[in-house]
């Protein structure tokens, strides 16, 4: 999938931040990649790109617009689909990261045919997908799990990434889900795809490779979340992980858009999934845990990591704050033995 850039990212109208996390995504890592953002009312959170509105983003060259909002249900809201068909009609490409698929709506699909403009509905993979085998593979693997969505997995695997490969080892980044396709340029949505498939899609984006290369699979959603556990799950199995990175925002108290379930304890997550993990891997470890403590003040932050890595023997970081060297340190020490 080649996704033409320059992006303009269509913020949509929330005023809620992590509602722009796709487009906060792909702007964070790829910001060569961002023309302007397009923002529907001035008290949205802003990314501190130019505002730009379509006419003009197409002028100046932008390939793309970009559907950087993301939504429980992945239902694309009526008041957006006119914005849409102008860029198509302004012979812009569309990409979209929600559920619904663009050519579903008529009116896309028709401004779409008539401008010859491509629409790419990155949750939707094509071709066929296997079933999951959990036949042992070659290669390493990381896996980051959280104790909820939208606490900084797919962050969280990029920092990671990026720590790595400075350091001259081997490894990639395997993109689940709709940023990070639009990051990297390749992977698969596992949390659209058929669930008697997730396991098998996971094999399919980290294959059998060389022994000293690490794959490191971009986690979602949470095995104790009501609603998303199962692609968790799937996700689990399929990637064999040798490691783990717990994920998880501190004085989170409920599970997100869920304001009667508690988040559940670090400990439990941690416990579940090193179980669950041994179906496919004798031996899956934690090798550290990234918490975002953008609630607290560095102090405090410094606090909370220091009394979490001393209950749980683990190196504990803020990615955003303080880098994942030590989750590398400790990786490489573990691995190296």
């Amino acid at each position: 999938m080649n996704i033409p850039a320059p992006y303009l990212l269509m913020l949509g109208e929330s005023k809620d931040p992590l509602a722009i996390k796709t487009a906060r995504g792909i702007h964070y890592w790829r910001p060569e990649k961002c023309m302007g953002q397009l923002r529907l009312n001035d008290e949205m959170p802003s990314l501190n790109l130019p505002d730009i509105d379509i006419q003009t983003a197409a002028k100046e060259g932008a390939k793309t617009l970009v559907l950087g909002m993301a939504n429980a249900g992945g239902v694309l809201a009526p008041q957006f689909v006119p914005y849409i068909v102008e860029a198509l009609n302004a012979g812009m490409n569309v990409a979209s990261g929600l559920h619904q698929r663009l050519d579903a709506i008529p009116a896309i699909a028709e401004a779409a045919k008539a401008s010859g403009a491509n629409l790419f509905d990155l949750r939707h993979a094509h071709g066929t997908l296997p079933v999951g085998t959990g036949e042992k593979r070659s290669g390493k693997r990381l896996l980051t799990v959280g104790t909820d969505c939208s606490v900084g997995k797919m962050f969280t695997t990029l920092a990671l990434e990026k720590e790595m490969k400075a350091r001259g080892l081997s490894a990639s980044f395997c993109a689940t889900g709709q940023t990070g396709i639009l990051i990297e340029g390749t992977g698969i949505a596992v949390d659209a795809v058929v669930s008697d498939f997730i396991a098998g899609a996971t094999e399919t984006l980290s294959p059998a490779c060389d022994a000293n290369q690490w794959q490191l699979v971009e986690g979602q959603g949470s095995l104790l979340n009501p609603a998303f556990s199962g692609v968790t799950l799937g996700l689990l199995h399929g990637a064999q992980p040798d490691a783990l990175v717990l994920c998880h925002e501190a004085n989170r108290e409920f599970i997100r858009h869920m304001s009667d379930m508690p988040i559940p304890d670090v400990a439990d997550i941690m416990e579940l999934a090193v179980r669950l993990a041994k179906l496919t891997n004798p031996n899956p470890r934690f090798v550290g845990m990234a918490i975002n403590t953008s609630a607290l003040s560095e102090e405090d932050a410094k606090r909370y990591l220091a009394d979490l890595s001393s209950q749980y023997d683990l190196p504990a970081t803020d990615p955003v704050r303080f880098g994942v060297d030590n989750i590398v340190d400790h990786l490489i020490h573990v691995f190296e033995e």
